[in-house]
């Protein structure tokens, strides 16, 4: 699949002068989204169990209501003049719409949220606001009209006493166009947007987000926890050395915290074993799924694989698994966890769905054959891709 970008606009050009800078608005940049979904289809689906799903109505500009999932078919009855629908993680529920984050594939993958679909009618809207996120805005269906404002930080004031976060104030508008079926906007993290519905329509979030500090310190307070043998934690046992001073018994001085927080940034700055341990740490947390992974009772049957692949399909990464790598060593990271148990052909081959490639049997049975390693044969390699379909990291396309 080729970029939805512009044919004057290269992955460098938007990285430099667009991304986290300013909106940009790409027309027909997704035709493969046209028709996918129609409204009735996402009101259906916000009101199965399991969907992550909010209904927004707005009965004046001073009076929102909000109601999260479940939902229900009466929630849908009686619907005030201006509503919308949103639905979180729609890659779970769409493999083939999983497949568009290829259009957006000069973003690192691991920076990929996940895809949001807002359904409203004429009017429709969840109001002004800003994201902590970066998006790609896609119309699926219909039409919808953008307005994006000022930047926004965290000091910017919403209004009170509202179930949303929306405020009134747009500041100076930089952009003001109708969007169609197949039109994509991206929009800037903390720039205020307002998106109205022009007439029944499909909007489609493709969301990107960075760890934040929390995230990192979670994930390295696990990996302490967790005691890799890979990694030597004994520093990081050994009490602190101090040299306490005179003070009351039960008091604990500032300067013995300022004391033990230098001890610790020296530690973290000139140990080794800390880098290696941050890198796990970031990859754990950048392949780190917001939504849990829908559970299936079905199991893929290895003969069905086999000639499946015999008869042409290709093995993809499935774009509800986030899978990403890290080099010298190769280590493969999937929905936060660590492979650790992978031969180095199982990890080269992950590494190359992750970069976005194709697998077919022709290229299994050559790299099956060229191994050195005795105990990696194909029907091992389609024992091992068995269990990846199982855990949903791959897809057979």
């Amino acid at each position: 699949m080729t970029y939805c970008l512009p044919e004057h606009i290269s992955p460098e050009i938007f990285l430099r002068d667009y991304w986290q800078k300013k909106p940009l608005l790409i027309r027909n940049g997704l035709p493969q989204i046209v028709d996918m979904f129609e409204p009735k289809d996402i009101i259906e689906l916000a009101q199965q169990e399991g969907v992550t799903a909010r209904l927004v109505k707005q009965f004046s500009a001073e009076k929102w209501q909000l109601k999260r999932s479940p939902l229900s078919a009466q929630d849908f009855q009686q619907l005030p003049e201006q509503w919308s629908v949103l639905v979180q993680n729609l890659e779970q529920w769409s493999p083939e719409l999983g497949q568009l984050w290829q259009a957006f594939g000069f973003i690192p993958q691991w920076q990929r949220d996940d895809i949001m679909v807002s359904y409203a009618p004429a009017g429709g809207s969840v109001g002004k606001h800003y994201d902590e996120y970066d998006v790609f805005l896609v119309q699926g269906y219909g039409h919808r009209r953008w307005q994006l404002g000022k930047w926004c930080d965290p000091s910017t004031e919403f209004k009170p006493n509202q179930p949303i976060r929306i405020f009134d104030d747009m500041g100076e508008l930089i952009l003001d166009e109708v969007l169609a079926s197949g039109d994509i906007l991206y929009v800037p993290s903390r720039l205020a947007h307002y998106g109205v519905a022009q007439d029944d329509c499909l909007t489609f979030s493709f969301g990107l987000r960075f760890p934040n500090a929390a995230d990192l310190l979670d994930n390295v307070n696990k990996a302490l926890c967790q005691t890799l043998p890979e990694f030597d934690l004994a520093t990081f046992n050994l009490p602190f050395r101090l040299s306490p001073t005179p003070q009351a018994t039960g008091k604990l001085a500032p300067a013995m915290i300022d004391n033990m927080k230098q001890q610790l940034l020296d530690l973290i700055a000139n140990s080794n074993q800390f880098d290696k341990l941050f890198q796990h740490a970031v990859a754990s947390a950048a392949s780190t799924r917001r939504y849990d992974l829908l559970e299936t009772e079905e199991y893929c049957d290895l003969e069905e694989i086999q000639e499946a692949l015999e008869q042409g399909a290709q093995l993809v990464q499935d774009n509800n698994c986030k899978l990403l790598y890290l080099e010298n060593p190769l280590r493969i990271y999937a929905n936060g966890e660590w492979l650790d148990e992978l031969n180095l052909l199982e990890a080269e081959l992950l590494k190359r769905l992750a970069d976005g490639g194709a697998i077919d049997l022709d290229l299994l049975t050559t790299l099956a054959e060229e191994t050195e390693d005795p105990d990696t044969t194909l029907d091992l390699l389609l024992d091992s891709i068995c269990n990846w379909l199982d855990d949903g990291w791959v897809l057979l396309s």
